[in-house]
């Protein structure tokens, strides 16, 4: 399986924006090759030295292949933005934009079905490969290269989680947060499959929360077919049923969507749960020391 997380040839969709201009600048500065950016009424233009197209297509025409876009357009066009880039047979899309519809979501994930593309996001920060290349906003100071990979709904949680292993001395090969919408792309168990496939990675921290079944098919996929040590954590220990906490998709809506039922069913899969997020690090050197020995 090649590695999805590790595109050469970079676009940005929304490359001219407040919020997309000022991200192309820091993975420009991390060393992101991105090769050119869309922007439909800025075509012709430059954004840090990037050429600016008005379509994909444009793109594709005078550059060749692109391996991943990052799409920072605003909620009322990300929906477009992403059927454009699934139309253009882009492997990898990730969309950081937040409040887009349901509905909306709902077109996009029927269009991804019957694509080659695979989608993270939206409402989230990405992925970084520490050291290669940074895909979003994710703080590339609190990373450090390593063998580690982590996947985690919440963007809080994965800086937090992150900034742990690097001051643990545990650097990390693959950092993807997928977002906590109730309609998204890449789900855990997509993500654990890469990581089972990378032999550079050692182990997984895995970082869930209320709301939603996918961190109860990551155990069942850890159960069946995991070979790495995996860490996780599930926040919402407390959270009172049917209220929205942060995220649209960490709504406590049965028992079994609970951080409570989603630990037991990871730690019976043979994961390690921990109660915190702050325990990740050290348990993991635990492991890590267990593995070596």
């Amino acid at each position: 399986m090649p590695n999805l997380f590790a595109p050469e040839r970079v676009i940005v969709q929304g490359i001219t924006g407040t919020h997309g201009s000022f991200h192309t600048r820091e993975m420009l500065t991390y060393g992101t090759q991105i090769i050119a950016g869309t922007s439909p009424n800025k075509a012709g233009t430059k954004v840090h030295g990037v050429p600016v197209y008005k379509t994909i297509a444009d793109i594709q025409t005078e550059q060749g292949s692109v391996d991943a876009s990052i799409i920072f357009a605003p909620a009322p066009f990300a929906k477009a933005a992403i059927m454009e880039a699934i139309d253009a047979d882009i492997p990898l899309i990730l969309c950081i934009t937040e409040g887009i519809p349901v509905h909306d979501m709902l077109a996009v994930k029927k269009r991804l079905a019957t694509s080659t593309s695979q989608l993270i996001g939206p409402n989230c920060p990405g992925i970084i490969t520490p050291g290669h290349a940074k895909l979003g906003i994710i703080p590339a100071t609190i990373t450090s290269p390593g063998s580690v990979a982590i996947v985690s709904r919440s963007g809080t949680l994965t800086y937090e989680a992150v900034a742990g292993l690097t001051a643990a001395g545990i650097g990390q090969k693959n950092i993807v947060g997928i977002g906590g919408d109730t309609i998204k792309g890449m789900s855990f168990v997509d993500c654990l499959q890469q990581f089972e496939a990378d032999a550079d990675v050692s182990a997984i921290v895995l970082i869930g929360e209320i709301g939603g079944k996918d961190e109860l098919r990551a155990a069942e996929y850890i159960a069946a077919h995991g070979t790495k040590p995996v860490v996780a954590y599930i926040a919402g220990q407390y959270a009172p049923p049917n209220v929205q906490l942060g995220h649209a998709g960490a709504i406590l809506g049965s028992e079994q969507e609970s951080a409570s039922a989603k630990s037991t069913a990871l730690s019976q899969a043979g994961a390690t749960v921990v109660e915190s997020v702050t325990a990740i690090a050290s348990t993991l050197q635990h492991h890590l020391k267990k593995e070596q020995s």
